[in-house]
């Protein structure tokens, strides 16, 4: 086998490429490398601003304290609550509460329950209220201008209005294509 001048050229080119080729991935993996450790250097020094930064918070917090304990001390008096100052239970706290006085407002009530019409009043069957109807069992058997007619024409309203509501929301109004 006879090399000539043009084959070791050639190998000797493939041969320099493929050290050249070695070397960049040898670089590549160093400086990957590198990276990963100037990663992981700034993750710690993030790390450690946050650690400074709340060390400054509670030293802060700690002199503002005894600032606040030193002016509470000179200027106002408060002093933290004792044993004597807590209430026990439901009882004490309703005996702390006073009658109204004259001219007060009379105190808000959130609900009214109106009592059922019926003439069975001993049976605790007709006073139970359907989950689905919000109505007693003894007005559900009743015809529906009965339990009508005790009702004050706001709540007719509102019921007139929720009837409505699935109406006025299945409706769909285009307020800008005519406009366009």
């Amino acid at each position: 086998m006879n090399l000539t001048s043009d084959r070791i050229r050639s190998i000797g080119w493939a041969s320099v490429l493929l050290v050249c080729g070695a070397m960049t991935i040898a670089l590549t993996l160093r400086v990957n490398a590198v990276k990963s450790q100037v990663y992981d250097t700034e993750k710690k020094m993030v790390w450690v601003q946050q650690d400074i930064d709340f060390l400054q918070t509670e030293f802060q917090t700690r002199s503002n304290q005894q600032a606040l304990k030193q002016l509470n001390d000179l200027e106002f008096g408060y002093k933290a609550p004792g044993a004597g100052q807590y209430i026990e239970g439901e009882r004490q706290l309703a005996a702390l509460g006073m009658a109204a006085g004259p001219g007060a407002p009379k105190p808000i009530r959130y609900a009214n329950a109106e009592k059922p019409v019926s003439q069975d009043t001993g049976s605790s069957l007709l006073a139970m209220v359907s989950p689905v109807a919000g109505a007693t069992a003894a007005a559900l058997s009743e015809p529906a201008s009965a339990t009508a007619k005790g009702r004050d024409p706001e709540r007719d309203e509102l019921a007139r209005d929720a009837a409505a509501l699935g109406k006025r929301l299945a409706r769909i109004e285009v307020a800008e294509a005519g406009q366009q």
